[in-house]
């Protein structure tokens, strides 16, 4: 049978002292005596007692941990590789300023459930629509946090990149090359997108392919749009799909370079191809598509930095410090060996 764990107030029989002395040897050692605080650690080390980490973080009301809020199972955010470059951003943050990093997926399926459990001193926020409820929520509490990938919210700083911009080069890119038929495989905006429309930066990179089209003469309803969940597998899916289709695309826009690798995948299973037959183009520059092959024309966005910058902001918000404004960051179009005129 396993022996029951000392606690405080054995310490404080054994010494003969209060309990309160107890506390004060481990966390405020300028209240008591030298000579009285050497007996008392004696004493626990005789005992084998170790003060509660967790108990001593509520009484100091600090964690010096941050938490990454995210809509996702954990599952499906370790899939996608983007979300370890935000994390080592997020990371290397943490390590210079003495902050553990914790994840916090949905609590049965809400991300409401899942902010009262985690000890953290703020979040970072990913994902979310700022008129949800967590958001609501965290301003009630009066949690320190920061959006990304989301709109702007007052009150709460935020990181962002220029998807309009960069979805928007990526595309008038293609249209230039001579291609008409487009495909786009769009992010998943979720069960609500028909009483709300498109939100955050799925709306922002619509909205760049749409400023492409219109130089063209062209507009969304001329594009084939399938929106699937950011896997891998889900983008080859919705490819075998598409081109399945009369007169099925020959150029696929993924509004990521996970679906585009899976866009890839179901071409080379069908002997389609890339980029002679069909073209395809990502977006984040993740660090598999310099050497997939073909090499992955995209569009690059800093989530490092995305993620450096959070916490910093976070970091900042944690200590009282000036609030920063929203940060947006630029993107670039990385051409390689995955486009090419049309046939």
């Amino acid at each position: 049978m396993r022996s029951r764990k000392p606690t405080s107030s054995d310490v404080a029989a054994a010494a003969g002292v209060s309990r309160s002395a107890v506390s004060f040897a481990f966390n405020n050692p300028q209240r008591i005596a030298a000579a009285t605080r050497e007996r008392i650690l004696s004493v626990a080390e005789d005992l084998g007692y170790r003060p509660s980490t967790l108990g001593r973080m509520l009484q100091a009301g600090t964690t010096n941990s941050i938490g990454v809020l995210f809509p996702q199972r954990l599952a499906q955010v370790m899939e996608n590789p983007y979300y370890s470059r935000f994390l080592m951003g997020a990371g290397q943050v943490c390590d210079r300023e003495g902050y553990t990093l914790l994840l916090t997926p949905p609590l049965q399926d809400s991300v409401l459930k899942a902010i009262p459990y985690a000890a953290v001193d703020g979040f970072i926020v990913c994902g979310l629509e700022v008129d949800r409820g967590e958001v609501a929520e965290l301003d009630r509490r009066g949690i320190p946090f920061v959006l990304i990938d989301s709109d702007r919210h007052e009150g709460a700083p935020s990181v962002e990149v220029d998807d309009r911009g960069g979805a928007g080069e990526v595309a008038r890119y293609l249209l230039e090359l001579g291609h008409r038929r487009l495909a786009v495989l769009s992010i998943d905006p979720g069960p609500r997108v028909s009483e709300r429309g498109y939100r955050g930066p799925l709306a922002r990179r619509l909205a760049g392919i749409s400023d492409a089209l219109a130089d063209f003469g062209l507009d969304l309803s001329d594009v084939r749009l399938a929106e699937v969940p950011v896997t891998r597998t889900d983008g080859y899916r919705a490819t075998q799909d598409l081109m399945a289709q009369p007169d099925p695309p020959t150029a696929i826009v993924a509004l990521s370079d996970v679906l585009a690798y899976g866009a890839v995948d179901a071409l080379q299973e069908l002997a389609v191809d890339v980029p002679s037959a069909v073209s395809v183009t990502g977006f984040d520059d993740l660090a598999e598509s310099a050497w997939f092959r073909p090499r992955l024309t995209t569009v690059r966005q800093p989530i490092v930095t995305k993620g450096r910058i959070a916490a910093d902001f976070l970091i900042s918000a944690i200590r009282g410090e000036d609030q920063h404004p929203h940060q947006m960051l630029g993107t670039s179009l990385i051409i390689r060996d995955s486009t090419a005129k049309p046939a």
